[in-house]
């Protein structure tokens, strides 16, 4: 029986950034079929940019790259964390990757990275559903962005149920928060915390077969 991976995260999480080089790798691996589910931790909420919320933003990222060598770059520190009043919110980025699973499913996993890198890399504000579509359509993912620019009743549908389903994985196994993976195989399916993420490629995989 080939072991399903279901990765629970945010788009928006800082710690799921981290764990990114980790996913990326997992998803290359022939054995393992990487699942992904937004668990919409960030989406909804409506949380708006101040300057406490962005200090502890800030000194929260700074623990994640010095754990895992990821970067968080001046031009995220001004252009994101520092445009306060803006929203904190991951509904535009979760309602991209719906649609890319829809429409292009093998590159959802390439588009968590972009839009992880846009924001904490090259400083674009990634709760904004303008950029977005634009993030998309320069992917080269068209329908996707189209979609989103849309948001029709079965795609709204989609992101909702994805959602459901990855809140109710976290009920199930009693995760605590995100990044974190649900392991399914012949033994069963069981939660593997967010920590082996962090570690290398032979640790994460070790941690999957023994989970």
């Amino acid at each position: 029986m080939r072991t399903t991976v279901t990765y629970l995260f945010d788009p928006l999480c800082g710690w799921c950034y981290g764990a990114s080089p980790a996913i990326q790798k997992l998803g290359q691996q022939s054995a393992i079929h990487l699942a992904l589910a937004p668990t919409g931790l960030f989406a909804g909420g409506g949380r708006t940019m101040d300057a406490a919320f962005a200090d502890y933003a800030w000194s929260n990222d700074l623990r994640i790259a010095k754990l895992t060598g990821q970067r968080f770059t001046e031009a995220y520190r001004q252009n994101v964390l520092g445009h306060l009043g803006s929203r904190f919110e991951s509904a535009s980025a979760t309602l991209a990757l719906t649609a890319v699973s829809l429409s292009e499913p093998l590159r959802e996993l390439e588009t968590l990275k972009a839009l992880q890198e846009a924001r904490y890399v090259q400083g674009l504000d990634t709760c904004d559903v303008s950029v977005v579509e634009t993030l998309l359509r320069d992917q080269g993912l068209a329908v996707a962005a189209d979609r989103l620019a849309a948001s029709d009743a079965e795609l709204l549908a989609a992101n909702a149920a994805r959602i459901r389903q990855a809140q109710g994985h976290m009920q199930t196994f009693g995760a605590q928060g995100v990044p974190a993976l649900v392991v399914s195989d012949d033994k069963g399916s069981r939660l593997l915390s967010g920590n082996a993420l962090y570690g290398s490629l032979d640790s994460l995989l070790g941690h999957i077969a023994v989970a």
